[in-house]
């Protein structure tokens, strides 16, 4: 994908998102295309396998990668999964940390230990998650424990409170409106995998759905207008079909932009 974003620079792109493990110590053509735009664009990076609430110890080593990373394209923002991926080897998926006063102090000690590292507050992902091993406490009070402790902020997933909305039976905009709105980094959409009738997988496969859009106006309502990021990761359409999708991103926060406007001359 980053060679038709080199041809074709989009204009209605305010950022774009890596996963640094994918191109720490890259060199070559791929590493001075990512150099390129880098210099040119705003990015911010996402990572995969900091493994944040792993029984393994932290790899250190890997977050000085990270660090020296940022550096090197000066990425302002890193964010991570609020999951693990690891225990004695890595497992190729994010798994659920189970929700218990235990686990919050566990990871938020994990998440200041990368932050002093890195000099700089990183921002982890309420993630999808399709069991709940060991739960002692709710989701909500679980994310909003952890962050109040690691000091942390919030990249906040708009499909994935969907997803567990349907997969847990809860109401996703409630859930929503629990967040601190002043930890929030920026936020991500994304489109997923009906399963079954009760059953969501999050998939980043598909086109984002109308309940997706509409719960992403609500968080534009209720937090005010914050930075959104669409995610593809498979089934990938030709750049211009994915660009409609960021077009529809911006109309909503246009609209909400205004609507507030008229909200604070009225009132």
């Amino acid at each position: 994908m980053i060679g038709p974003l080199i041809e074709t620079p989009a204009t209605n792109v305010d950022f774009y998102e890596l996963v640094p493990e994918n191109w720490i110590h890259v060199g070559g053509r791929y590493g001075k295309q990512l150099r390129q735009l880098t210099e040119q664009h705003p990015f911010v990076a996402h990572g995969l396998s900091l493994s944040i609430g792993s029984p393994d110890p932290l790899d250190l080593q890997f977050v000085r990668d990270i660090r020296d990373f940022l550096k090197l394209h000066h990425v302002k923002i890193y964010t991570e999964h609020l999951t693990y991926c690891s225990d004695g080897g890595h497992m190729y998926d994010l798994m659920p940390i189970p929700f218990t006063e235990e686990a919050v102090n566990y990871v938020a000690n994990r998440i200041i230990q990368v932050q002093d590292i890195l000099g700089e507050q990183i921002a982890i992902e309420n993630a999808s998650y399709y069991a709940a091993p060991g739960k002692e406490m709710e989701e909500i009070d679980f994310i909003n424990a952890v962050l109040t402790k690691a000091d942390c902020k919030l990249l906040l997933d708009i499909n994935n409170i969907y997803v567990n909305s349907v997969n847990h039976q809860y109401d996703a905009t409630l859930f929503m409106k629990q967040l601190p709105a002043e930890r929030i980094s920026y936020s991500h959409i994304a489109g997923h995998y009906n399963e079954a009738e009760d059953i969501i997988i999050d998939t980043h496969g598909a086109d984002v759905i109308d309940p997706v859009w509409g719960l992403l106006d609500t968080a534009y309502e209720h937090f005010g207008v914050i930075p959104t990021l669409l995610e593809r990761d498979f089934n990938i359409p030709p750049l211009a079909q994915l660009l409609k999708e960021v077009d529809t991103i911006q109309h909503a926060q246009r609209l909400a932009q205004s609507l507030s406007k008229k909200k604070h001359a009225l009132g």
